[in-house]
């Protein structure tokens, strides 16, 4: 399905983040992807093809309007103060300051793992994960990453608080890089939050559009609090 507005990092990323989540495949539709995910309170989410100005009002009413599904999402990567006067009533936002970003995979020497901890890797149905424990087996970090053709998806990348500001988080993307690298992606697209901006950043990954997300509560006295 042909969308003059479509920007390709969110095609990217739509197939990538439904082999690194195990998904259904994504649906297309005139305004984006529909992909069911199967969870209670995330059964699906619709997501807009465009990015920036290119979001079209009419597009977010008619999805927003047509979608009254408890559980189900709504991610659109253009600034949240343009789209959410946009969404229809029982629709709610949350997150704040989340991005789409992309990088130049590069093949670089990965730091070392410093003393007092452990990396694990391990590739499953076509998804990298990279997990970094202490010497007592207690998770560290961890991430993975999908490669889907020559565009790689890295995906719930995370550090335990207790374990931050000591490289780990650079390891693990340095690792994922790698190994994407290694199956033939040159390049990569994620979504963030503000947290992991920094470190995307402090890596080469650069901003794309920002993120809105919106899930659909309902509305009177069966709205979901």
């Amino acid at each position: 399905m042909e969308r003059t507005n479509e920007d390709v990092n969110v095609r990217e990323w739509v197939d990538g983040w439904v082999v690194s989540r195990g998904t259904a495949p994504p649906i297309p539709e005139p305004w984006g992807y529909t992909i069911h995910g199967g969870f209670p309170m995330h059964v699906g989410r619709h997501v807009l093809s465009a990015t920036n100005d290119d979001v079209l009002e009419a597009d977010v009413r008619k999805v927003t309007e047509s979608s009254r599904g408890m559980g189900v999402h709504l991610k659109v990567f253009a600034d949240p103060q343009r789209v959410l006067p946009w969404l229809a009533p029982g629709w709610e936002p949350y997150g704040a300051g989340d991005y789409l970003m992309v990088t130049e995979l590069e093949s670089m020497p990965a730091p070392e793992v410093p003393d007092g901890y452990l990396m694990h890797t391990w590739t499953r149905g076509g998804v990298v994960r990279v997990l970094l424990t202490d010497t007592d087996g207690s998770f560290a970090a961890r991430g993975q990453i999908a490669p889907v053709g020559a565009c790689a998806v890295a995906d719930q990348i995370e550090t335990a608080e207790q374990h931050q500001r000591r490289g780990l988080g650079r390891i693990v993307m340095h690792t994922l890089h790698a190994a994407a690298l290694a199956e033939g992606s040159t390049r990569a697209v994620l979504a963030c939050t503000p947290q992991g901006r920094l470190l995307y950043e402090a890596v080469g990954w650069r901003i794309v559009a920002p993120l809105t997300n919106a899930k659909f509560v309902g509305t009177g006295p069966d709205k979901i609090t």
